[in-house]
């Protein structure tokens, strides 16, 4: 195993249909208002952790909750996993704010998230 480690979740994006009424229930939950709102995506900043709502989420091939685990080197990291039998869901793409994201499928069809801040 090489030295590109995980630092742990980062990020967790939730897919939904309906955001005004899973923003309520997420408000509700974290007890903080979201630091993002807007009518595609809804995140919220707690203990550390990035919580986002995903309206239509499954229309983009989101089948549940996907955990974005922070890593130093994407790169390093997917090819790792891909060694270890993971395959490439979504590659390796720019977000903003020098954020990079991918995400890989598991042998179960789990979607895992890696991300990495510039």
């Amino acid at each position: 195993m090489s030295g590109s480690t995980t630092r742990g979740i980062k990020t967790v994006l939730h897919p939904v249909t309906d955001l005004e009424k899973a923003k309520t229930v997420y408000t509700a939950l974290l007890g903080v208002e979201p630091s993002a709102d807007s009518p595609y995506y809804v995140g919220y900043e707690v203990q550390g952790q990035h919580i986002g709502l995903v309206p239509g989420g499954a229309g983009q091939g989101m089948t549940g909750p996907v955990a974005y685990w922070e890593v130093p080197d994407i790169e390093a990291k997917l090819a790792e996993v891909t060694a270890a039998g993971g395959v490439v869901n979504e590659p390796v793409r720019e977000v903003g704010g020098g954020r990079r994201v991918a995400t890989v499928t598991d042998p179960d069809g789990n979607v895992l998230g890696v991300l990495q801040d510039s």
